[in-house]
C-alpha cells in the first residue's frame, strides 16, 4: 500500500534532510504533505474564509467573475463546467465542482506586445466578482505566500537534485503561476456513470500546493500498486505535488502522479461539501523545460524535446473545458 510521507520542513537535522527526503517521495508518487512551512496563519484563514464566502454567493452575483468564454484560464467556472480527464484524452461527465481562478496578471500587467500566444493566454485579463475588494485583496495576499513557499520548495528541489540551490531561479522570476479555489458542493443525488468531483489528471507545472479540508470524497492518489489511496487532510499542512514539467525537467525521474477527487455516497445528515484552495506554480511562460543534467545517465538521451511553459499550460488547460 501506497503511503504519504510528512515532511517537516522545519526538520532539526537540517535542510539537506529535507531535500533528501523530498527527492526519495518525488521518485516513488510526487506527492508528500509539508509541515514547518513557515506560511503566515493569518494570510491563510483569510484567503480561506474569503473564498468560502464567494462559494456561498448565489450564482448570479459569483457569474459577475465568469470566464469570458470557455477554455480561457481565470475567473469562475460552475459547477460541470470542466472535465480533468479530458486533459489525458480520457471522455468522462463533467466534473461535480465549482471554481474561481487568476494569475499574474493580478500583480503585474505586460508592458508590451504579447510576443506569442502563449504569452497572452498566461497574462489573460482576471475577473473580479461585483460586491468590493476583500475578496480580492485576501486571496492575492494568499497567492503572495504560496508563491514565496513554492520558491523555498524549489530550492531544496535544486538539492534533491544535486544542484546549485539557485538553479531554477531564472526559471521562475517572472513565474506564470495560477491559484484556483474549488468548492464540492453537496452530494444529494448519486454521480453519473464514472463522474467524479474531479477527474483523475496530472497537474502541468513545476509544483502544487494544496490547503484541503478534512471531508467524505477527498483527494485521492494512484498508488504504485495501482490503487487509489487518500491523501489525508492533516492540521496545518500542505499537500505538495510535482506536476509534468518538473517530470519533464527530470526526465522521468520524479512523477507527475494520477490524482482525482472522488464523490462520496449520499450521507444524510452528514455534510458533503469540500473546499480546497490550489496553488499552481508555473515556471516563466517564456521558461524552456528541458532535461536537467544531472537527470542524465552517461549514454543516456532526454526522453523529451524542449517546450514551452506557456505553451505547454495553454494546451493543457484548452482540452479540459467541458463538451455541452
Amino acid at each position: 500500500m501506497t503511503s504519504i510521507p510528512l515532511i517537516d520542513l522545519a526538520d532539526p537535522r537540517g535542510s539537506e534532510a529535507v531535500a533528501e527526503a523530498i527527492g526519495r517521495t518525488c521518485e516513488d508518487t510526487g506527492f508528500f504533505l509539508i509541515t514547518g512551512h513557515g506560511v503566515d496563519p493569518a494570510a491563510l484563514e483569510r484567503g480561506w474564509n474569503a473564498a468560502r464566502a464567494y462559494f456561498d454567493r448565489p450564482l448570479a452575483e459569483k457569474m459577475t467573475a465568469a470566464m469570458p468564454y470557455p477554455g480561457y484560464p481565470y475567473g469562475y467556472s460552475p459547477v460541470k463546467g470542466e472535465t480533468l480527464a479530458a486533459s489525458l484524452g480520457d471522455a468522462r461527465p463533467a466534473d461535480l465542482k465549482e471554481t474561481f481562478s487568476f494569475g499574474p496578471s493580478a500583480f503585474r500587467r505586460l508592458d508590451h506586445k504579447p510576443a506569442d500566444d502563449a504569452e497572452a493566454f498566461v497574462f489573460s485579463a482576471n475577473p473580479w466578482p461585483l460586491g468590493g475588494d476583500d475578496f480580492r485583496i485576501a486571496v492575492m495576499a494568499y497567492y503572495a505566500e504560496m508563491s514565496a513557499l513554492a520558491g523555498r520548495l524549489m530550492r531544496l528541489f535544486a538539492r534533491a537534485l544535486s544542484l546549485e540551490e539557485t538553479y531554477f531561479d531564472r526559471f521562475i522570476d517572472r513565474e506564470a503561476s495560477a491559484l484556483r479555489l474549488l468548492n464540492y458542493p453537496e452530494v444529494d443525488t448519486p454521480p453519473e456513470p464514472g463522474q467524479l468531483r474531479a477527474g483523475a489528471h496530472s497537474d502541468y507545472g513545476s509544483l502544487t500546493i494544496l490547503r484541503q479540508e478534512d471531508s467524505p470524497g477527498g483527494l485521492e492518489v494512484l498508488g504504485l500498486d495501482g490503487a487509489w489511496v487518500k491523501v489525508p487532510a492533516l492540521p496545518d499542512s500542505f499537500v505538495i505535488n510535482i506536476g509534468d514539467l518538473m517530470q519533464r525537467w527530470t526526465n522521468d525521474r520524479w512523477k507527475s502522479t494520477l490524482h482525482r477527487v472522488a464523490v462520496p455516497p449520499p450521507q444524510p445528515g452528514r455534510p458533503t461539501r469540500r473546499q480546497s484552495m490550489a496553488f499552481f506554480h508555473q515556471p516563466n511562460w517564456d521558461a524552456a523545460i528541458s532535461c536537467i543534467p544531472t537527470c542524465l545517465s552517461p549514454g543516456e538521451a532526454a526522453k523529451y524535446p524542449p517546450v514551452g511553459s506557456g505553451e505547454y499550460l495553454a494546451s493543457k488547460f484548452r482540452s479540459t473545458v467541458a463538451k455541452g
